[in-house]
Order: structure tokens, then sequence, then C-alpha cells
């Protein structure tokens, strides 16, 4: 990939400066310097210590991304919401996992991407996630086509600029779910387990947002906007309320409905550094929780979830 800048303003900078405001890492710089990359101004290779003088324009060509033998390519057809050269959004269905982990080796959402990158001949063949979903959640998940994209969107995704919304069910003491609430608890790893979390006044702060949107005596459905991200976040403040997501057995969801939690992330907004606008991409909910809503929920208040 190549990409231009011109300095506009007026006066010269150092071209490291200049690289660094456009969003430029360092250690970016170091895979261009070291992995067979260029720095160009006026056709001619310089370093990061140029002065770039007013309206020159300085070229970055970085270096190629060979894919990871890890990771085979899956042929599995990708449900595809938004792509252009920098950025790939899918939905992906429940129970495939997003990266290959101890126990899932292949025939991930990752490995079906890498399919689809040699399928379409893209310049690089890594698979670069942005954003990833538990196995069993379903939803928009977002790769970077390239090293420069991914690092500007880990930029936003770590300023918390990067917005996610969700759809869930959750079952148990629904009486007791606000019309709108804010749950700002600490979450840590189970003292007993590998996979667990649960609310702990030693954890990491973690902001979870939901506004109901129907309910019964026995579910209820919540839009549900996550202010930090961590694992299992929206399942274990639920779990926490005593209101486990249907499905999630790992906290104490009734599976009888779902074999899997209901969880699915609709909706995910960024800022395309590219493009210069924001992006929203929206993933219908999947059959499954369609089906459980109009069977489980036909009955029952339905409330304003708006913000």
């Amino acid at each position: 990939m190549i990409f231009q800048w011109e300095n506009e303003q007026t006066q010269a900078v150092m071209l490291r400066t200049f690289l660094k405001e456009q969003g430029v890492s360092k250690k970016l710089l170091a895979k261009v310097k070291f992995q067979g990359g260029k720095i160009l101004v006026g056709g001619r290779e310089v370093t990061v210590r140029y002065l770039l003088a007013p309206g020159e324009t300085v070229e970055v060509q970085m270096p190629a991304e060979p894919p990871h033998a890890y990771l085979p390519p899956d042929d599995t057809p990708l449900a595809i919401l938004y792509e252009d050269e920098h950025f790939l959004a899918v939905n992906k269905p429940p129970l495939v996992p997003s990266i290959p982990s101890q126990y899932h080796l292949t025939r991930t959402m990752a490995n079906r991407v890498r399919f689809h990158l040699e399928q379409i001949q893209a310049k690089d063949l890594v698979v670069h996630v942005v954003m990833r979903l538990d196995r069993d959640t379903s939803g928009v998940i977002l790769f970077a086509k390239h090293r420069f994209a991914h690092a500007l969107l880990d930029t936003q995704l770590r300023a918390h600029q990067i917005y996610k919304e969700y759809r869930a069910f959750a079952g148990g003491n629904v009486a007791r779910l606000a019309a709108h609430e804010v749950i700002d608890r600490p979450i840590a790893r189970k003292k007993d387990s590998i996979m667990a979390r649960c609310v702990d006044p030693a954890g990491k702060r973690a902001v979870t947002e939901y506004w109901l949107l129907a309910r019964n005596e026995a579910f209820a459905e919540m839009r549900v906007v996550l202010h930090t991200g961590r694992t299992h976040q929206i399942r274990v403040h639920f779990a926490d309320l005593m209101c486990p997501l249907v499905g999630d057995d790992l906290y104490g969801g009734d599976h009888e409905f779902l074999e899997r939690q209901a969880l699915h992330c609709a909706k995910l907004k960024f800022y395309h550094p590219f493009l210069h606008k924001e992006i929203c991409i929206e993933a219908p909910l999947p059959k499954e929780l369609a089906r459980f809503k109009a069977n489980q929920m036909k009955s029952g208040e339905k409330i304003d979830g708006r913000s």
C-alpha cells in the first residue's frame, strides 16, 4: 500500500513529526525501515530526519504483508456488510470463533477472511482483526486490510471512539430491570476459572449502558452499548443483576430455547480515516434470535428504547 500527504503548513517540519500527525507510529515506521518499505519525497528516498518543506509531498510505501502460515484459508462464504480497500465488515454467525485459539485452530472467521483476501487478490494477505466477538455472539465484526488501517482504528478503539450497539435477551429477575440504566461495576477473572469473569471490586472498570425495549414475565429485550471492552462484559453485568442472558450457560442463563447466549452486535460506527467520514454498519437480527423474540416475547410490555 502507498500513502501520500502534502505538507500544507506554512513552515518546514521534521518528517518524523509530520508522519506522526498523520497517524504513522514509531512501530509502523520501524516496519517500513526494516521490512522493505520506503519513504520518498520528490521521488528520492529520505529518512524521518528529513525537513519537509511547505508544499512538498511525502510518499510512504508500506512493505508487503505475506500471509501467516498458521492461518489456512477457509472457503466458507462471508456475509459481507461493508468493504473497501481498507476495511472489511462481515456478519459473524453464532458458534463460529473470531480467531484461532487453542481449542479452535481452524474454521474461524479469520480463516474465512484469509480466503476472501486471496480471492480478491488483495495486496496484503495478513488478517487484521480490529474488533472480535465471542464464539457464541453473532453480528458485526470488523477487519482491516492492511497494518496502517489497523493501527488507525486501534487508536480509535483505545480512545473509546468506536460505537458498538448490541441486542440482548435476558431471563431471570427481569422485573427489576429499569427502562434505562448505566451499569458501572468492575470486572475481574474468577479465581477458580480460566474463562469465566465476575463483578469484583478489585477488577478493572467496566461500563455498560442499556435501554429496555420489551419485557414480559419471563424475558426482556435490551439495546446495549459498551463504554468499555472487558471480556464477557455484557454477559457478566446482566448475570450480576440476576438477569443472565438467555442461552448463556456459563453465567446461569436458561438454555432451553437457545444453544448460545442471546447476544448480537447489531451496529458498529467508526470514523473512516481515509474517506474522512463516519461509517455505520448494521447487521440484522439472526433467524434464531428473531424466532425466539417472535415465540417467547409476543406478549408483554413494549418499552420505548430510545436514548
